[in-house]
């Protein structure tokens, strides 16, 4: 992790490990995790929780969580387990933790993701902060020279302009949170030239020139770009771009699920790159990992939450 004391937009993340000093100097945080009788899910919070990062709740079967431990001889040392068989009510349980400020993280245990986030988006028990939740993951790609974001591969279907406005607001209030001052966004399209017949596009040129205007604010946009362009300095050369985010993107905003999650899964499967991912959008980070994740990046994810 670098930062330039005369600049500190300078600030990235050079790998994914850097979240460890950034999460520690943030103080310990607590994770409530719903239907934590989970196998994955308490060794990624045992192994953080061994760290010092975390203390966590774990809202679940006491009798399968202290089973799971004992096959995997895990540590639940700064844990609290609030015994719950039923998945919903567990889910319930978890949410209020967050609501009620004894708990600062949120995260997916062994239930459905519907049921969970039916309890996260619950008009009166849950944790609706904005109408949309959205989802932000960071890559360590061995081929690029900083840790790269991406928005949102998960959540979000279709994002209209005010969708994606309201994307970009939270991963970038996220960014600078952990200490990115002005994080250089790029908007993802197949071309880099506005073109009427690809609405993305178009999309992405209001954007940036509401980023111009200061209507979004702290982070520098541009776009449209192609995705050369966005990570490839050479590249934007090679086709007479000046820009300041153009071969230098800190987060790369997609027009569409399927563009974001191919792009994702290109990453993870193609490039070998280390992942961490959190749901943003709600009234407290969430970490919502699927068992394709490796150990690694679930760890990963609860310590990007914790960082925040």
């Amino acid at each position: 992790m670098t930062q330039s004391n005369e600049n500190k937009e300078k600030f990235m993340l050079t790998r994914l490990s850097d979240l460890d000093q950034l999460a520690l100097k943030k103080g310990k945080k607590k994770v409530a995790v719903a239907v934590a009788h989970d196998e994955h899910c308490l060794e990624a919070i045992c192994a953080v929780m061994k760290k010092g990062i975390i203390d966590a709740i774990l809202v679940g079967s006491e009798a399968k969580i202290r089973e799971i431990a004992s096959k995997l001889k895990l540590d639940l040392m700064g844990s609290t387990i609030f015994n719950e068989e039923n998945d919903v009510l567990a889910v319930k349980r978890a949410v209020k933790y967050v609501r009620d400020k004894e708990a600062d993280i949120l995260m997916k245990g062994n239930v459905a993701t519907a049921t969970f986030l039916r309890g996260v988006l619950d008009k009166e028990q849950g944790l609706r902060k904005s109408d949309v939740l959205s989802h932000l993951a960071f890559f360590e790609v061995p081929t690029y020279h900083k840790v790269i974001a991406l928005t949102d591969a998960a959540m979000v279907i279709a994002p209209d302009l005010k969708t994606k406005i309201a994307i970009i607001n939270s991963s970038v209030s996220f960014m600078n949170s952990i200490g990115y001052t002005k994080p250089k966004v790029a908007m993802l399209c197949a071309v880099e030239m506005v073109n009427e017949q690809m609405p993305a596009t178009m999309d992405a040129a209001l954007i940036a020139k509401m980023n111009q205007r200061g209507q979004i604010k702290n982070c520098i946009i541009d776009g449209p770009l192609a995705y050369d362009n966005a990570v490839s300095a050479e590249s934007a050369k090679h086709k007479g771009i000046v820009s300041d985010v153009a071969g230098d993107a800190d987060l790369l905003v997609v027009p569409d699920i399927e563009a974001g999650n191919m792009l994702y899964k290109c990453y993870g499967f193609s490039a070998n790159a280390k992942l961490a991912a959190v749901i943003l959008g709600a009234a407290a980070p969430i970490v919502l990992t699927s068992r394709s994740d490796t150990e690694e990046s679930k760890q990963a994810s609860i310590i990007m939450a914790a960082a925040s």
